[in-house]
């Protein structure tokens, strides 16, 4: 499973083509996922899929799918930062290295649950709205602003929309709202 994410990370960046790209990183999501419910964490790995498969990648692959993009120019271009990602690369391995054989040989049951404690659910729900819950709803703030601000930035005042005026419509009168016609016989209205 860790390989797979792995191998998926490594062709979202590889690949050459955005859309292939997007759908690499859809993979890497879901064996991430995986991942989270091997070591017990079922609701983090289902708020993974949901958050970002349901809704970033998928954001991702329908912008990339809808902006015409010369992609060729912007991939030439990103030759010369390789020697920089190779050095981010060599410390990044080298850390994985150090930490595996340095790290700390925990017991094969310790991350077991206890007898008699909370599922992830709701330990999170727990710590989420006693220890945190300020931020909880500082951070609902800020979605809520950002979805306003998303809304008036989009939002277009068009001069030559047929609208209705309520107010206009019950204020007239009787006889401005229709009027009576006599046609002759042949003529029409």
């Amino acid at each position: 499973m860790a390989t797979v994410t792995l191998v998926s990370a490594l062709m979202v960046i590889m690949a050459r083509n955005p859309v292939h790209s997007v759908l690499w990183l859809i993979l890497a999501f879901f064996s991430s996922a995986g991942l989270l419910v091997l070591i017990g964490a079922e609701f983090l790995a289902m708020l993974l899929v949901v958050v970002y498969v349901g809704a970033v990648a998928v954001l991702f692959l329908f912008v990339v799918m809808m902006l015409d993009v010369d992609f060729v120019e912007l991939k030439d271009g990103t030759l010369r930062y390789w020697p920089f990602a190779m050095l981010v690369g060599i410390v990044f391995a080298a850390e994985i290295v150090l930490a595996s054989v340095l790290g700390v040989h925990a017991r094969p049951d310790a991350f077991d649950a206890a007898p008699g404690a909370d599922t992830n659910a709701e330990a999170i729900g727990q710590v989420m709205y006693t220890q945190y819950l300020l931020l909880f709803q500082m951070a609902g703030i800020v979605l809520l602003i950002a979805m306003i601000g998303a809304i008036v930035l989009t939002l277009r005042h068009r001069p030559h929309v047929k609208r209705q005026n309520i107010a206009k419509q019950t204020s007239r009168r009787r006889s401005d709202a229709y009027e009576l016609k006599d046609p002759k016989p042949g003529q029409g209205i």
